[in-house]
């Protein structure tokens, strides 16, 4: 156990998830007189409000993700743990891992989320959501397969059904897909086929609420649709799936059902807390939404256990607010920092605050130059909120070094319309077999932040709405 110079025990801070609430709470306690141990069962950490441009082939899993022990390299108060947690024992304050166990002084559990299908995991190996860098290339790997699919297929039906593309959840991960997939199929891809016209292909996003980009006033949603329409992407709201296959998806609307062909639908509609809190909440007893998100208190603890903070998406904070507050990555990064100061303020014997949230606005992007942003104050669409998603993003990667390869490849990116990232790994067809390990995300989908999935427990029955990607 690590000691002060007087010989005295350093408190231990165990924190569980590397994303940003778990990176930021390190951050904040560098200079405090502490242990802290960081675990997680990857060894980086992700900027996920860009996963979609992995998905799409604007970027490469490098340039969003940076080693934790690079990030950390230079903070001597930090030990970091590749490892998995399977287990907490709130009563002797151990983190238990699969090949061994950590004690604490004070526990931050920062564990994530994973795709919520509102019941239907059946649904998991048609539909992948987009969580992880696996994620983000496997869905790179079916759009690219499905070009080139169709590039070799004579039958008009069938043709037509693999350049179909039906994305779920018009929430800013399904509205910046669509507009991605539209630059692809009209101008990355233009000249690269021979027998197809990559523009022909059709993108449909589908949103069961009455309009997109709910989270935003109603103008701004009507803006972003306008720009989605001019790209060629098809809206439709008030649409429910219900049923979603190898080669169709089923919609229901006021309409009544269609059912679309199709071989690549995204899902983007729904999320809900990793399924390690079920462990936490049972070892804790400690209160659960039926999201699976621990509700917990105004300092952001589990109820009879100070000592224990969650924080993320894996936390329902509800003091003070009409509903939870969403799971964005501004919410996990400020809960993140106070948790850290309010441990600094227990070992200095000061008063102990209450987690205040601090929104500062929503961003979302639907392709060049054309984004949306509300900052309460001030609500600007088109080219002025792009550039501003492109500086806020920028600004928040990691890493120096990720902030001057993202750089580059937007610039080469806007001047040629090309995007450098389109190569095609781990899955070699484009059917989508739930008995083929390259097409199925079946298995326990890995969370960035969760050093915790597991396949033990059911998914909860109830989901919460999209809680969007972040600013």
């Amino acid at each position: 156990m690590p000691h002060s110079q007087d010989s005295t025990p350093l408190h231990e801070v165990v924190i569980i998830g590397g994303g940003f609430g778990g990176l930021h709470a390190v951050r904040q306690l560098r200079r405090s007189p502490v242990h802290i141990t960081l675990i997680d069962r990857r060894n980086f950490h992700l900027f996920q409000p860009l996963l979609y441009q992995v998905a799409t082939g604007g970027l490469s899993p490098a340039n969003i993700a940076a080693p934790l022990r690079h990030v950390l390299s230079r903070q001597r108060n930090v030990e970091v743990l590749l490892a998995e947690v399977i287990d907490i024992d709130a009563a002797s304050k151990r983190v238990i891992l699969r090949d061994g166990e950590v004690r604490y002084d004070s526990l931050i559990v920062a564990v994530g989320a994973r795709h919520s299908y509102f019941g239907h995991d059946e649904w998991a190996p048609h539909a992948p959501g987009l969580k992880t860098i696996e994620d983000a290339t496997e869905i790179r790997a079916r759009v690219l397969t499905a070009f080139e699919s169709a590039e070799r297929e004579h039958h008009p039906e069938a043709r037509r059904r693999l350049l179909n593309f039906v994305i779920v959840g018009g929430g800013p991960t399904g509205v910046e897909l669509a507009g991605a997939l539209a630059e692809i199929a009209r101008h990355s891809l233009r000249h690269d086929f021979r027998a197809i016209d990559p523009s022909e292909a059709r993108i449909e996003l589908i949103e069961a609420g009455d309009r997109i980009l709910t989270a935003f006033p109603e103008k701004l949603s009507q803006k972003a649709e306008k720009s989605l329409a001019q790209l060629g992407v098809h809206v439709r709201t008030n649409t429910k799936v219900t049923n979603v296959t190898d080669d169709n998806v089923t919609l229901e609307s006021e309409n009544g059902v269609d059912t679309v062909p199709t071989s690549t639908v995204l899902w983007a509609a729904g999320v809900q807390a990793a399924r390690f809190t079920r462990r936490l909440a049972k070892s804790a007893n400690a209160p659960m939404d039926r999201s699976g998100r621990i509700i917990v208190e105004k300092d952001l603890t589990l109820p009879g256990h100070p000592e224990i903070f969650v924080i993320g998406d894996a936390a329902n904070y509800m003091h003070g607010t009409e509903r939870p507050l969403p799971g964005v990555a501004p919410v996990a990064i400020q809960q993140g920092k106070f948790v850290a100061k309010l441990i600094n303020a227990r070992l200095q014997g000061k008063p102990l605050p209450e987690f205040k949230y601090h929104d500062l606005g929503s961003l979302a992007t639907i392709g060049r130059s054309k984004a949306v942003a509300d900052f309460g104050w001030l609500k600007i669409s088109g080219l002025v909120a792009w550039v501003l998603w492109l500086f806020i993003h920028l600004m928040n990667l990691v890493s120096f070094r990720n902030r001057l390869l993202v750089l580059m490849q937007w610039g080469w990116s806007y001047i040629s319309y090309d995007r450098a990232a389109r190569l095609i790994t781990g899955m070699p067809t484009p059917a989508q077999n739930p008995q083929d390990p390259h097409t199925t995300v079946a298995a326990p989908v890995p969370v960035t932040e969760s050093t915790t999935e597991t396949t033990e427990d059911p998914p909860p029955a109830g989901s919460v709405t999209h809680p969007e990607t972040p600013t």
